[in-house]
């Protein structure tokens, strides 16, 4: 609120000017004004009262910011006192989320609070023309944090300009090192150097995952990769995340980087500490996160130095503390829109940032997520807030990091939950977490989240055909969904069509071993023998899962990833995975040396069972196995794959919709990252006049589903 005196036409030219002239970072949701009578309260000239701490918070907390080019600008200046000061910021750059213990957000609340300014900060950070006026995090070389480069026993190897100057030769030499950024430490190496990349494969225990690359600028990333327009904007917006964009053939870059993989995740420095590193290596850097595979990132020093200590030849940290862990965003191009990108991850520059909803929320809600992938979410008045990456509970890390961010994100939004909004799943960890709670609950399907999540971010309050395409989600009637077309809002839902179900052998292992998918769908397909004729060519335990596949008690999925899964084993591509999703990621890369138009014409069967229609690829993986016996190339196969599913799923959607009398349809699940299935989708129901819905601002993967439980629960009557 401001309180403001004077002429009548001063004041109309400041509330226009407060709309076209707003600070680089602000975002004006709602501009009001109104007369108030007399002038005593009206202080005399322009000052910034302090923060109450009484009442719930009402203000969003902002997202972390890259470096703007102002302070670079300092940063490179000899002549200006923070030159080459690795933590220069301004009101318009630099950390918030991650540094915020408290609201209201001063710097008594933040973990900037043990700097006292000295005298020359504390005079900008008063001056209303200083850039850097009320800048929390706002220090010097004189009064701020301090670099260190310290060996993994923790002894000193350098200081300040030192401890750069250190750091980059050793990068350059191929060694490895853990550096602290704004949510959390990165492991870095010379991403050109094949040595130096196998090596942090090795000490990472990650065997297939792609890495991703910071470089120093746009031009250095478009010597890597193909960069659309719409990439290249995200790439260096304020926000920094990592984009996926296509390698090319002349990239000087190690192939272990991101194997059997055609794209390369890209970054730009995002604080003052990376851009000084990067224009001393003169490389692109490997930037991935400081953990072992599947552990969330390491935020707090102690912490680092006992878990990637083992793993580094040094360590370069910093004094100013991490509140809260919060890992890279990760974006992708839309090849079917040339100006749109779609969130894969939605971490770092985009949370906490609010998402509006349409119809404000009667009761303040908690949304605890899912299993794998998951993140929290609060509903409070028309937004709802949504954490950092938090990653897959199973690990215990990862669970305390899911309890931190819940408090965190409570405490910030000032939400006293009345109620929380859970998974059907009982053996999840959200769910037993939520079930603890003295709190009522709200169980909600998976895949009805996943359908809610797309229709909160286009505040689409009319019921939509969903299809949610992902994994695995628990469906009320006891079997594990994950092709399925529903129609809903978010209110409710109705199942009425589905892939056909087949037997998921071994339960979880199935996901781990996409041959036991291979196996099961070729039994349903195409009989026992056939199925054999699978098993002998992949795994010698396949009779025995053959068994486990005939038995009437096994579990039963209808999931549209283990289909990929399916049919990337059945072509060779991949019959065990590293890391969630590697089977179907692979199969599109594989597709992708394959122009659309030049892919081949597969069939896929339809029928209604009871009214429900029944999508049933069994001739499509009839086809798949021919083909590829026949001696056709793997690529041409996995292109034909990808057209028969996603024409076959317009159609059954196209059909559903017009019965229903529905106009729209909305896509999510994580199969939608698939950025060919999904451009064959959308295309086949666009040429049909129907209206599509995908993600772009919310992941269509699981990273999403809490705000889709958190807009069901706002929009469930108490």
């Amino acid at each position: 609120m401001i309180d403001v005196g004077g002429p009548v036409e001063a004041l109309e030219a400041l509330e226009r000017r407060l709309a076209d002239e707003a600070p680089p970072l602000a975002h004006i949701a709602s501009l009001q004004s109104e007369p108030v009578e007399g002038d005593d309260d009206v202080p005399a000239g322009f000052q910034i009262v302090d923060s109450r701490a009484e009442g719930a918070p009402a203000v969003a907390v902002s997202v972390d910011v890259a470096t703007c080019a102002d302070c670079l600008a300092e940063l490179y200046d000899p002549d200006d006192r923070r030159f080459e000061y690795p933590f220069i910021n301004c009101t318009n750059c630099g950390p918030r989320y991650t540094i915020i213990r408290s609201i209201p957000y001063d710097r008594a609340s933040t973990t900037m609070a043990p700097f006292a300014m000295c005298n020359d900060c504390r005079r900008e950070y008063e001056d209303p023309s200083d850039r850097r006026f009320h800048a929390e995090p706002n220090a010097c070389p004189v009064c701020g944090p301090h670099l260190r480069l310290v060996a993994p026993d923790g002894s000193l190897l350098g200081e300040q300009g030192d401890a750069l100057q250190v750091a980059a030769a050793m990068l350059v030499d191929g060694r490895i090192l853990a550096i602290k950024g704004l949510g959390g430490y990165h492991l870095a190496a010379d991403a050109t150097n094949e040595e130096a990349v196998a090596e942090l494969r090795r000490r990472k225990a990650r065997d297939d995952k792609p890495f991703a690359v910071m470089v120093s600028t746009v031009d250095a990333a478009r010597a890597l990769c193909d960069l659309p327009a719409a990439a290249a904007a995200v790439l260096s917006s304020p926000r920094r995340p990592i984009v996926l964009a296509h390698k090319i053939e002349s990239a000087s870059i190690s192939d272990k980087i991101a194997p059997s993989l055609p794209e390369l995740g890209l970054m730009l420095p995002y604080t003052p500490l990376h851009d000084l590193l990067l224009s001393r290596v003169g490389r692109p850097l490997v930037m991935t996160s400081g953990n072992l595979s599947d552990e969330p990132i390491a935020h707090d020093d102690s912490d680092a130095l006992a878990r990637l200590g083992p793993m580094v030849d040094a360590v370069l940290l910093h004094d100013r503390a991490i509140e809260i862990r919060c890992d890279d965003s990760v974006v992708r191009s839309l090849p079917r829109r040339t100006s749109a990108t779609q969130l894969v991850r939605r971490s770092r520059g985009y949370a906490p940032e609010p998402i509006h909803l349409s119809r404000p929320t009667a009761r303040q809600v908690l949304a605890v997520g899912a299993e794998l992938k998951n993140t929290v979410s609060v509903a409070k008045g028309d937004n709802v807030i949504t954490s950092h990456h938090i990653g897959d509970l199973k690990h215990l890390a990862a669970y305390q990091s899911f309890l931190q961010a819940i408090d965190h994100l409570c405490r910030l939004t000032g939400v006293s939950p009345e109620v929380v909004a859970h998974d059907l799943h009982p053996e999840y960890l959200s769910t037993k977490f939520a079930a603890d709670l003295d709190v009522a609950g709200l169980a909600v399907q998976h895949h009805h989240a996943h359908i809610a999540s797309c229709l909160v971010e286009h505040g689409h309050e009319e019921p939509v055909l969903g299809i949610a395409f992902d994994g695995l989600g628990m469906g009320p009637d006891g079997t594990l969904w994950g092709g399925e077309f529903l129609i809903a809002d978010l209110t409710s839902y109705r199942r009425v069509g589905h892939l056909r179900q087949v037997a998921l052998p071994g339960g979880n292992q199935a996901i781990r071993e996409p041959w036991r998918m291979a196996l099961s769908w070729t039994y349903a397909a195409a009989g026992a023998g056939a199925a054999s004729d699978v098993g002998r060519q992949t795994d010698e335990r396949w009779p025995a899962v053959l068994r486990m596949i005939q038995r009437e008690d096994t579990i039963t999925t209808s999931s549209a990833g283990r289909l990929f899964d399916a049919s990337a084993a059945l072509l060779g591509v991949r019959n065990k995975v590293t890391y969630e999703g590697q089977a179907a990621i692979e199969l599109e890369a594989l597709a992708s040396s394959v122009l659309p138009d030049k892919a081949p014409t597969y069939d896929m069967e339809q029928s209604r069972v009871e009214g429900m229609l029944v999508l049933d690829p069994a001739r499509l993986i009839r086809t798949v196995i021919k083909e590829r016996e026949r001696g056709t190339a793997a690529a041409v196969i996995a292109a034909g794959f990808h057209a028969a599913l996603g024409k076959a799923a317009a159609k059954a959607a196209r059909e559903l919709a017009t019965e229903n009398g529905i106009g729209t349809v909305a896509l999510s699940g994580g199969v939608f990252q698939n950025a060919r299935l999904t451009t064959i989708v959308v295309g086949e129901l666009e040429a049909s006049d129907l209206k599509v819905l995908v993600h772009e601002r919310v992941p269509p993967n699981d990273g999403g589903i809490s705000v889709g439980q958190a807009g069901i629960a706002a929009a469930t009557p108490a």
